[in-house]
């Protein structure tokens, strides 16, 4: 994501709602969208849904794999695209960045989901990506966000936030 390349962790503004790192680790979903992150408040809502995503872009390019949540973004947009025309180029701009193999961002799909994309290609629809994305949102879910929720990454924006709490 090009708003993350240049970003640092001491470059994100934070807030504190109180310690919910056990809430967000049992939480069913994490939702790069919604409040999920403990620095967000809904007083500033969109800024802090930002911060929060930057936040684990930043820990999904530490970890060489931030092509999961580029996809995953790139899905959500695909479904606003409401023209036949914008919908074929928007999905065939995702096969060739994330599905095709050896794709310059490649995510890891089995022989089935890859298959069933190729398929809807020349027809897509607002689902046609929806169960690859159900397959890479599980996997950030199950690994890279329970290892975000322990990195040093998120332990320095939790005592950044509590920092910037106790000075307001």
């Amino acid at each position: 994501m090009a708003s993350t390349d240049c970003m640092k962790p001491s470059d994100l503004p934070y807030r504190e709602e109180g310690d919910e790192e056990e809430k967000l680790e049992k939480q069913n979903r994490i939702s790069l969208e919604v409040k999920q992150f403990p620095f967000d408040t809904p007083s500033n809502e969109k800024q802090n849904v930002q911060t929060g995503k930057a936040a684990f872009c930043i820990f999904l390019k530490s970890e060489f794999c931030e092509e999961n949540i580029e996809f995953w973004t790139a899905c959500e947009d695909f479904k606003n695209h409401k023209s036949h025309k914008e919908m074929v180029s928007k999905a065939n701009s995702i096969y060739e960045e994330f599905i095709k193999n050896e794709a310059p961002k490649e995510i890891n799909l089995d022989f089935h989901t890859k298959n069933a994309i190729i398929q809807s290609l020349h027809e897509p629809t607002v689902t046609s990506f929806l169960a690859a994305q159900r397959k890479v949102y599980s996997l950030m879910e199950n690994n890279s966000y329970p290892r975000f929720i322990h990195s040093d990454l998120y332990k320095e924006l939790c005592d950044a936030a509590r920092r910037e709490g106790k000075a307001h």
